[in-house]
């Protein structure tokens, strides 16, 4: 999985615009006079001026995009997470989609500038179907939540270069105070609307955030905590004088007792307060309006009408045809039993997991960059364009391992100061079979989310509000076809790893079976994982940590599946209408080259090249 850019590590960053900016028809008037006074030549360029404008106006109201993208502004503020912010930034970009129709001639827009427009309009259109559920979100879970992102963007995000960036590091660890301030009472406000998480996700939200606050300064630990250690190392990376090193430490470890230490105890509290009565049901149906609103996830994250039914139903007969190719594989190495003692065959041998220490753990790493690194050159082969971002193969830092998921990759900064970043979970080394390791790679590194978000991000001529958006069916459907399309390119020749690649799309199929059992169907969490269990060759704690993701991300787990049949669906019509002429690379640059899209806008695009190539 991966992290959308204009998330916050909150997951709470708002859409913005610049302070003072609280009416949009005042905003509005000056994007409007900027544009009079530009010397703009056509109705295209006046558009994507206004993008800009946009763009920009949004980010400005929210420090923690800018480091994200790399920039310094606002280096020493994190976002607003009040419910005001969040209703003057969905009135105002409405405002800007309605302002957009008012504004510009359609027909007089080049081809991209009118995929921009219908892009834009798609997505207040989508956010308009949202807000009405806008309290319907869980503001902590155990994954992704402020407990564990809040420090990991402090960590992982902010660079720190000379000394006012080490300044601005110690006010946004005082700004936790602000922040955990603003986001508790709207916790708790929907713990009593009856919109929590089940109780058993708050044992994991408070072993977490206890983790950020173990070890010095928060305690009488010798050892420092992650925060500390990593305020330190940057620190001790900079040249200046020794002094000014032990007052930039001697500062952080005052402000994170004095402000980073109450905020956190304040929010364990709480979610030792609230696990004493919260209720053990799992879907989002016990929410106000539940089954419309998993309707309306299941809409955003796949962008089609498929009702949970019909996701229901082709995850059952996707697991059916993928557990006969399985058999094969069974088959072919000579295995004999059934399938799910085969399963179990893959889970327990050793000869599939290296060692659970830390040289095991290193040496997962080489493999998985060594992977990558045979498919970057193999490349050329089917792709014409390709990313100039690095990237880097990551353990997943000690003090998230246990609330993170399996894998998941990481946006460079645009300006290149960050590479991408394939992150591998190695708490648990049995939780990370060999055999799957080439398929991870793939999705996670190339020709996956790395290709697909870098090459986005790197897009000249179109608008930014495309190179950092995305839609969740688009953009892991190609992290789930880029698990296959290596298998066309000769690779998988261990037929165990094979085993492993059909082994992560039969997973992503039982997530559509899962998914809506659990939120449409009513499944417990006991029943969805036993399903896993049943019908997976994953470890049960891949199983049980999967389900968990699944119950506090409802909908989400549906896009790879069906993004990834879709894309699939729309490259062998290509094929089929142009024959000989169909190329590959071609196919790939059609998709790639338009950055995210909707599933019916992809299939239009590709339908365009078609027609281009036969005429």
């Amino acid at each position: 999985m991966i992290k959308t850019l204009l998330l916050s590590a909150s997951a709470l960053c708002l859409v913005t615009l610049p302070a003072g900016a609280h009416e949009g028809s005042h905003f509005l008037a000056s994007i409007n006079a900027a544009q009079q006074t530009a010397s703009l030549e056509t109705e295209s360029d006046r558009l994507n001026l206004w993008f800009e404008e946009v763009f920009e106006a949004n980010i400005a109201r929210s420090p923690m995009t800018q480091t994200y993208l790399g920039r310094k502004t606002a280096y020493d503020q994190l976002d607003e997470n009040t419910d005001g912010e969040a209703r003057l930034s969905y009135e105002l970009n409405q405002a800007f989609a309605e302002e957009m129709v008012a504004t510009f001639d359609f027909d007089a827009l080049d081809t991209q500038a009118q995929l921009s427009y219908r892009l834009f309009q798609y997505d207040a259109e989508q956010s308009a179907r949202m807000w009405a559920f806008r309290d319907n979100g869980y503001i902590f879970q155990q994954f992704s939540g402020p407990q564990t992102g809040l420090a990991t963007f402090l960590m992982n995000q902010h660079r720190i270069d000379d000394v006012s960036d080490a300044e601005a590091f110690i006010a946004r660890v005082v700004e936790i105070e602000r922040v955990m301030g603003e986001l508790l009472p709207r916790f708790e406000a929907r713990f009593e609307a009856g919109v929590y998480p089940p109780r058993w996700v708050y044992g994991k939200m408070i072993e977490t955030a206890r983790n950020v606050i173990t070890g010095a300064p928060f305690d009488d630990s010798a050892e420092d905590s992650p925060l500390l250690a990593n305020y330190r190392g940057k620190i001790e990376a900079l040249e200046i004088s020794d002094e000014d090193k032990a007052r930039l430490i001697s500062e952080a470890e005052t402000a994170m007792r004095a402000h980073f230490l109450p905020a956190y105890q304040r929010m364990i509290a709480t979610f030792e307060r609230h696990q004493e009565t919260a209720s053990s049901d799992d879907g989002v149906w016990k929410l106000p309006n539940g089954e419309a609103y998993y309707n309306a996830l299941l809409h955003q994250y796949t962008t089609t009408d498929m009702s949970a039914d019909e996701i229901h139903n082709l995850g059952l007969a996707e697991m059916d045809r993928i557990h006969g190719e399985m058999r094969a594989i069974m088959a072919q190495v000579g295995f004999e039993g059934s399938l799910q003692d085969f399963f179990e065959f893959m889970r327990t041998d050793p000869q599939f997991t290296y060692p659970n220490t830390d040289e095991g753990r290193e040496a997962y790493l080489s493999e998985a960059t060594r992977i990558i690194d045979t498919m970057r050159d193999t490349l050329p082969q089917v792709f014409n364009t390709f990313p100039e971002a690095a990237l880097d193969v990551r353990r997943v830092e000690p003090f998230r391992e246990g609330a993170a998921g399996k894998a998941f990759y990481q946006r460079p900064a645009p300006n290149g100061s960050r590479p991408g970043v394939y992150y591998a979970n190695l708490r648990d080394m049995t939780q990370m079979p060999t055999y799957q390791m080439e398929a991870l790679a793939y999705h996670e590194g190339i020709p996956g989310h790395h290709m697909q978000l870098a090459i986005m991000q790197e897009l000249d001529g179109i608008p930014s509000f495309r190179k950092f958006g995305g839609y969740t069916a688009y953009t892991e459907g190609w992290g789930l076809y880029s698990e296959y399309l290596p298998k066309e390119m000769g690779f998988y020749q261990d037929p165990y790893s094979d085993f492993g690649r059909l082994a992560m799309e039969l997973w992503r199929a039982a997530r559509l079976v899962v998914d809506t059992g659990i939120h449409a169907k009513r499944w417990t969490r006991e029943e969805a994982i036993q399903y896993l269990v049943e019908n997976t060759p994953n470890p049960e704690g891949d199983c049980i940590a999967a389900i968990e993701r699944y119950i506090v991300y409802p909908g989400q787990a549906t896009a790879y599946k069906i993004g990834m049949l879709e894309i699939l669906r729309i490259r062998e019509a290509a094929r089929t209408e142009l024959g000989e002429a169909f190329d590959l690379g071609e196919f790939h640059d059609v998709v790639l080259a338009n950055g995210a899209v909707p599933l019916a806008v992809l299939e239009e695009l590709v339908q365009a090249w078609v027609e281009d190539k036969k005429g």
